[in-house]
């Protein structure tokens, strides 16, 4: 399957996840096999909302700026809560399922839970990349202010911490949601982030290219800047050996630990296709394989694939605006 895989494609192959209009009528699918009453009048409005924010039409926002947090990693997320839903409401008793509502504003976190790397105008950083250390309260800031205005008022608060599944700025345990099937929604939504990542057909070429100069920019790379925090990477040699390490505490401490192995429900999601495996964890297989053989030659320059960034001026595109939008 890798060889076949385009680049801007999910890990089947066949949807373009850097397009909003393929994503979200994927996800419109799925989720309209639980919800034959689905509004996608919702859908078309927030994924709106994220084509413009990412484009730098959106009031108050600047356009984004970062790179390996682009606007397909967001796309992918939440094309991968969809299908991680999916399979859960398929797979699991009646009483533990999550419903139609709580299935909507899971994409909806999704698709905003990086939302936080885009500039605000004011801003005083010069590239949304500074924010990595606090983005995901930023991004609970989006959401609380963006969610009513698709319908659900009385979620945002509750989305403001759900969010928080996906980053390292608060300890897990210390999430204030007590609903086991918010918990749940949680738990699918921060394993879709980290599967779509390590997944993706150019992860090693975007950690060494897009993801490092983020790091630089947030002091966790290079030289330590004065009142910042101290760097877990000298160079981007020493981020490319940490990988399998890096990936082997994903899924010991998160994918199949704290977040309870809810990603098996993508089994089910899959149920019938691709020979009975998932092609999510294929695609990272071939990636771990793919560093491994590096790092044993001492030659990450022969990563060899051309990632592009999803960057505003795509995003412009997709919304017909020729011009550079101010920052």
């Amino acid at each position: 399957m890798e060889s076949r895989r385009r680049n801007h494609y999910d890990v089947t192959n066949q949807i373009c996840i850097a397009d909003p209009h393929e994503v979200r009528d994927e996800v419109s699918r799925l989720l309209a096999a639980h919800d034959p009453q689905l509004d996608d009048g919702v859908l078309d409005a927030a994924f709106l909302t994220f084509t413009r924010l990412h484009a730098g039409a959106l009031p108050g926002y600047a356009a984004a700026d970062t790179l390996y947090h682009d606007a397909q990693h967001s796309l992918d997320c939440a094309l991968g809560t969809a299908r991680l839903i999916d399979g859960h409401e398929r797979g699991v008793p009646a009483a533990e399922r999550i419903g139609p509502r709580r299935a909507l504003l899971g994409v909806l976190i999704a698709l905003f839970h990086d939302a936080g790397y885009v500039r605000r105008r004011g801003d005083r950083a010069s590239n949304g990349a500074a924010y990595t250390l606090s983005h995901v309260q930023r991004s609970a800031e989006f959401l609380q202010r963006f969610l009513p205005r698709f319908g659900f008022e009385q979620e945002a608060l509750l989305a403001s911490r759900i969010v928080h599944f996906t980053g390292y700025e608060m300890a897990l345990d210390d999430i204030a949601v007590s609903d086991p099937r918010d918990r749940a929604l949680g738990f699918m939504i921060a394993s879709a982030d980290l599967l779509v990542q390590t997944a993706d057909r150019c992860y090693l070429e975007k950690c060494r290219d897009f993801l490092y100069p983020e790091f630089e920019a947030a002091g966790l790379a290079g030289v330590r800047q004065m009142g910042g925090p101290e760097p877990l990477y000298a160079d981007r040699d020493t981020l490319m050996r940490g990988t399998p390490e890096f990936n082997a505490r994903l899924w010991q401490d998160r994918l199949d630990g704290y977040f309870g192995g809810i990603h098996r429900h993508l089994g089910t999601h899959f149920e019938g296709r691709y020979g009975g495996r998932n092609p999510y964890r294929d695609c990272i297989d071939d990636n771990l394989q793919r560093i491994g053989h590096a790092i044993r030659r001492g030659r990450f320059d022969e990563l060899s694939l051309r990632p592009r960034a999803i960057d505003a001026a795509c995003m412009r595109r997709k919304l017909g605006l020729r011009e550079q939008v101010a920052a």
